[in-house]
Formats: structure tokens, sequence, C-alpha cells
């Protein structure tokens, strides 16, 4: 069954990762693959990944974070200041 989580942004870490108030609990049962997206702002990702993800840098992902909550980030490099996206922003993951 199609469905959506609505959150927000909530802070940025010190790497620069953008974090939400999604519960990782929330995202368990859902898909990791391309079935699922992540929207935030105007930019979007697929998947969720966890922090042993072996993606490329300058990949944006949704990390299925160790402080349980999701966070989305920029490999290698600063979500935050790359896509410009400040705390209070709308995240929405949606799946078929």
């Amino acid at each position: 069954m199609p469905g959506s989580i609505e959150g927000r942004v909530t802070g940025v870490t010190p790497e620069g990762n953008l974090v939400t108030d999604i519960a990782v609990e929330r995202l368990r049962d859902l898909p990791r693959d391309e079935r699922l997206s992540i929207t935030v702002d105007e930019h979007l990702t697929v998947g969720l990944f966890t922090p042993d993800h072996t993606e490329a840098p300058m990949t944006f992902l949704g990390l299925l974070a160790p402080s349980g909550f999701l966070e989305l980030c920029m490999v290698g490099d600063s979500a935050a200041m790359m896509l410009g996206v400040r705390a209070g922003e709308k995240v929405v993951v949606r799946w078929p």
C-alpha cells in the first residue's frame, strides 16, 4: 500500500548532515531501494542507507543514522551547505 511520512529538518550535524525528526524506527519496514524517495526543498534522493554504505562521494542520500533519526547527507561533503537547506524545511518520504 502506498504511503508517505512527513517531517522536518531539525538541525545539522558537525559534518553537515541534515537531521530530521523522522525516527528510524518508523522506516524499519519500508523498502530501502529506489522504490522509496525522499524530498527536501526541491532536492530528491532515493533509497535508504546505513552508515556503512559504499556510495560514491557527492552522492545525496537518506541515512538511517545511529542517532535514531533519518539524516540526509552528501557523501564526503556538507548537505546543508551544498543544498542550502536549513532547519524547519519539510521532508517527505514516499513509497509505492
